[in-house]
């Protein structure tokens, strides 16, 4: 027998075990055996200490062909980001920004802007970090609008000039606006550098001491589906409990500071709190990644990540996949990303099995040892984290135990939609007190005990042996019936056509709602779909998918899925591979590349229609060729 793969040492923790209760009704709450530790007040506390500490250690970075004589690297030290919160901070308080008129920031990760962030928080102004999505792809603005409209900003800071039209649209002419670089025609702009360059006082020192766990620091709005965006309430009360947790369960950042390169957006609460906060909780430094998960945007995370080794390394499953490609042949990746690299971790959607393995034979081919990947189950409203799955013997789907301090409550689904299902609720320091200015919203996402409802659907990994964890069973709002009264479980369904269209389907979206059937509807990866095809890159995307090895590769996901089905719950009997993309306007799809898709459906109604009467004359319809010899109401 082989030797067991060997694990780098890596100290865990908080989520090991966890005590069950039972309940008459089968509701059952899970609680881990780790208490929460103490968490400050404040999270600007945590600057404040490390200015201390660390004064010259680097807390972010970004990349500045301005600046050749600090390696590319434009950096900003504890001490000197704290001198600049506290300029920034006064000049907010100067022209009377409050929670009524918070600061609404439009830009991507910057240096300006996690000075900005900060800097409200140090002074008790809530900031927004919207989506740049809504101001620079956004036809309608219709998001942006909404989002504004509910907040009611006192100041408007704009990275560049490219937002100028979405403000012209979207933001009321009595509004100051802070400008990144340049101006903006037809609006008076104040520079950022005049607000670092204002001088800290008395106005500032006031509104910092009045500071608390209950004032609010952010304002974080949901990616919304067929509704507009709600805008969570966040306090400082909610992100230190939740990084105090963090620190808990990842132990080893206790032992070294944590070491980041980090594109996810700001805007979510992935990497504008959890990832932010445990670089700044931890006194660790943040290298901002202009890289994104795409074709053309993955070189530039490619290249910071062979020169800048990280401690952890976070990422979506998309970007993980063309990292694992990348290192197939590039020896100096992989051995810069495996250099000092304690974990992985992954969130947003579930990772392909064969990547997680991938990535797993690299740490040995590199060191010689595996590198643990660590996932889990949070969300806006919980800012984020929940659940964590930190052993070795986690798998693609585990989202683990409860985190120090979070009530898991598991209750059996009582609608129809989710038969059979059981939904996992939160209630802890770190969930929200509401969404703001949205009291029914409020209301509804609570339970009588105070438990968030998720809408999130789990199960135990083995029920015999309930310590081992949950694993992840989709969204409630996802699950349908077909007429004939069969349950379709959606989450595990998409799962396993992501797995099989790979590396063509960026995802699916099931149909079927009433119908005798379910059927798929593709949005395809454009990239690999063009490479498959030949056709060069200017080749509009209709072509693309039409062409003859593109088609044929779709045939035979359709009858491989038909194939391995086992009722009319599982065996799509159509498919149309999409040649338009997902809208961010109608709320299909987050910048983060997440498909929403009740808001698909709704979106593209007509065409599901379509799919289900236009047979096999359609020639947008992909039909199965199905074995002979299987019985058409085998359902």
């Amino acid at each position: 027998m082989s030797a067991p793969a060997r694990y780098r040492e890596a100290e865990v923790g908080g989520c090991i075990s966890a005590t069950i209760e039972a309940r008459a009704d089968g509701t059952r709450i899970l609680r881990s055996t780790e208490a929460l530790r103490w968490f400050p007040p404040r999270l600007t506390d945590a600057l404040e200490q490390w200015a201390r500490e660390a004064p010259e250690r680097t807390f972010a970075a970004k990349r500045d062909a301005r600046a050749p004589w600090n390696g590319d690297w434009r950096r900003i030290g504890y001490a000197e980001m704290l001198d600049r919160v506290q300029a920034v901070g006064q000049a907010l308080v100067d022209r009377g920004l409050s929670v009524e008129r918070p600061l609404a920031i439009l830009s991507d990760n910057d240096l300006e802007h996690l000075t900005l962030a900060l800097a409200a928080m140090w002074v008790g102004v809530p900031y927004v970090p919207v989506s740049p999505a809504y101001a620079l792809v956004s036809k309608d603005y219709a998001k942006l609008r909404h989002i504004l409209a509910t907040v009611t900003p006192g100041m408007v800071f704009a990275a560049s000039p490219a937002y100028a039209a979405a403000i012209e649209a979207t933001v009321p002419t009595g509004v100051p606006i802070v400008s990144g670089e340049g101006t903006l025609a037809g609006r008076e702009t104040l520079p950022f550098d005049a607000l670092t360059a204002t001088a800290p006082g008395a106005g500032a020192r006031a509104a910092h001491a009045k500071v608390g766990p209950e004032t609010i620091a952010k304002f974080l709005f949901t990616s919304g589906s067929t509704r507009q965006p709600k805008g969570v309430v966040n306090t400082h009360r909610m992100l230190c409990a939740n990084q105090q947790m963090l620190r808990q369960v990842f132990a080893f950042v206790g032992h070294e500071p944590p070491v980041l390169v980090d594109w996810l957006p700001w805007n979510h609460t992935f990497g504008g709190n959890h990832n932010v906060g445990l670089v700044l909780y931890n006194g660790g430094t943040l290298y901002i990644d202009e890289g994104k998960p795409t074709p053309t945007g993955i070189g530039e995370t490619l290249r910071n990540l062979r020169e800048i080794s990280p401690t952890i390394y976070f990422n979506v499953p998309k970007g993980f996949e063309a990292i694992a490609d990348a290192m197939d042949s590039d020896p100096a990746l992989r051995r810069s990303l495996f250099a000092r690299l304690h974990a992985f971790m992954f969130a947003g959607a579930g990772l392909g099995q064969a990547v997680w393995d991938k990535l797993e034979a690299h740490g040995q081919a590199e060191a010689g040892e595996r590198v643990r990947i660590i996932t889990g189950l949070g969300m806006t409203e919980t800012s984020p984290s929940c659940l964590f799955a930190v052993g070795t013997d986690v798998r693609s789907g585990h989202v683990g135990l409860p985190a120090p301090g979070v009530e898991a409550k598991l209750v059996p689904a009582a609608t129809e939609q989710g038969h059979g299902k059981t939904e996992v609720r939160f209630r802890g320091p770190n969930v929200m007190p509401g969404y703001w200015r949205a009291a029914q919203e409020t209301r509804d996402a609570f339970d009588e005990e105070g438990f968030y409802r998720t809408g999130d659907a789990v199960r135990f990994i083995d029920p015999a042996h309930p310590e081992r964890g949950l694993s992840f069973d989709g969204r409630i709002a996802e699950d349908f019936k077909l007429s004939t009264g069969t349950f379709v479980s959606v989450g595990p369904l998409r799962a396993q056509i992501i797995a099989a269209g790979a590396p063509c389907v960026q995802d699916a979206v099931v149909t079927g709602l009433n119908r005798d059937e379910i059927g798929l509807l593709i949005f395809p990866r454009a990239d690999e779909c063009r490479r498959l095809s030949g056709l060069p890159a200017s080749a509009p995307l209709p072509d693309v998918v039409h062409a003859p090895e593109v088609r044929a590769f779709f045939q035979q996901l359709a009858d491989a899925l038909w194939a391995s089905g086992t009722g009319s719950a599982s065996r799509p009997e159509r498919m149309h591979v999409l040649a338009e993309p997902p809208s961010i306007d109608k709320g299909e799809i987050t910048d983060k590349g997440s498909i929403n898709q009740r808001a698909v459906l709704a979106a593209r109604a007509a065409l599901v229609d379509a799919l289900y009467e236009g047979g096999s004359s359609d020639p947008f319809v992909i039909l199965p060729r199905k074995r002979p010899g299987r019985s058409e109401t085998d359902r």
